[in-house]
């Protein structure tokens, strides 16, 4: 098999190598800081209804479904690292653009068009520097190891929702939304130049399908991810509002809740999907989530929603692993990151409709009712993977 890049070093690493999962880290602190505050600054401060917030969290997640294809097609004949660093810079502008709207002296029709340019750029920047991570991961430990490295990524990623999420609480609170945002220039500029440090690593070549043709083979996987991913945007989108709502003050560690549960799972397991397959992973995975959405749902006080929020994270955390080794089986290998690419759009899909959804929800049913819709989702995501290993 021929390869791209023949002078990078060939994958000889047992675990994802540190400094792309320290670049995933530095540079995913950018989309957990805002989480928790821009609901709070578009309904609050600005003055707009909880569809609009739902609307305007989601599109970052659509323009990122957008560009998944240039990201994949860009780590499929540059490598992950360079698709990483582009993705960096992207993502420190959309921080500079947040900071622009947070300045006095704006109506807030005016800052609210000016978050949803951030909102865009973010997503743009996202694409690629998420795809442009995983796809370098794998490479440094190869395809066998690809459920590990699906692991650890997440586990940068999450680890920085967790970390990110009350952090940005923390500064809204102390300093107000534009040391949030500097906060949000501050972090990807650091995964830039950690990415700039690190080794690049071998792609594979070989022939490559068209992206359409590569979204055809990994529906399926996707379409289980997508349906996923509602819970947690439900959990990223209207978690504050909902605790806001009901009188609870600690809505700030609600990923945080999220995230101990899901790094727990992925470091005590994040192998089984590569040694059981992915489907038997998913199928339970996804029975676990629906059961800490429906533990968010119903909470009598905040503890029991706190408890579910960790539930929900511990079902998260192998579903994108797993599906995604199963994505990964039905590519040529010069197509894998095209693969990831599409299998991430599949959860982009999710946020981007998930937010708006939720906000009709939350605006006719009330917020608890969006974790209702997550669990339903859920059990509906292990039922497509059951009539796939049926089929299958």
């Amino acid at each position: 098999m021929s390869a791209i890049a023949s002078s990078a070093p060939t994958p000889v690493l047992t675990r994802p190598a540190p400094g792309v999962i320290a670049a995933l880290f530095c540079g995913y602190l950018a989309v957990g800081l805002p989480l928790p505050v821009l609901p709070l600054f578009i309904h609050e401060r600005l003055g707009f209804d909880a569809l609009t917030v739902g609307l305007v969290i989601g599109l970052q997640f659509v323009a990122t479904v957008l560009t998944r294809g240039y990201a994949g097609r860009l780590v499929d004949g540059q490598g992950g690292r360079r698709s990483a660093l582009q993705g960096a810079i992207g993502c420190a502008f959309a921080g500079l653009l947040y900071l622009v709207a947070a300045l006095p002296g704006w109506s807030p029709t005016a800052a609210l068009a000016i978050v949803v340019g951030g909102r865009l750029v973010a997503g743009f920047g996202e694409s690629q520097f998420v795809t442009g991570c995983v796809s370098w991961s794998i490479a440094s430990v190869g395809p066998q190891r690809a459920g590990l490295s699906m692991s650890w990524t997440g586990i940068a990623m999450f680890g920085a929702l967790s970390i990110g999420a009350p952090m940005g609480m923390g500064l809204y609170r102390g300093h107000g939304l534009p040391a949030v945002m500097l906060a949000c220039i501050a972090a990807p500029l650091a995964a830039w130049a950690v990415a700039l440090a690190a080794p690049s690593y071998r792609m594979a070549g070989g022939p490559r399908l068209p992206f359409r043709r590569v979204v055809g083979q990994i529906w399926r996987q996707g379409l289980g991810l997508t349906l996923q991913g509602v819970g947690l945007a439900g959990l990223t989108a209207f978690a504050s509002l909902y605790f806001a709502a009901r009188g609870w003050a600690h809505a700030g560690i609600v990923m945080t809740c999220f995230g101990v549960g899901f790094i727990a799972v992925r470091l005590l397991l994040g192998h089984l999907p590569d040694k059981i397959g992915g489907l038997r992973v998913a199928l339970w995975s996804l029975v676990v989530e629906a059961i800490g959405q429906g533990m968010v749902w119903g909470a009598p006080q905040e503890a029991v929603a706190l408890a579910g929020a960790f539930v929900s994270g511990l079902g998260c955390a192998l579903i994108y692993p797993a599906l995604g080794v199963e994505a990964l089986k039905r590519v040529p290998p010069a197509s894998r990151g095209s693969a990831i690419g599409a299998f991430a759009a599949f959860l982009d899909i999710a946020y981007g409709l998930a937010g708006p959804a939720a906000g009709l929800v939350a605006g006719r049913f009330g917020f608890a009712a969006v974790y209702l819709l997550g669990a339903l989702a859920a059990l509906l995501g292990a039922v497509l993977v059951v009539t796939g290993r049926q089929e299958g």
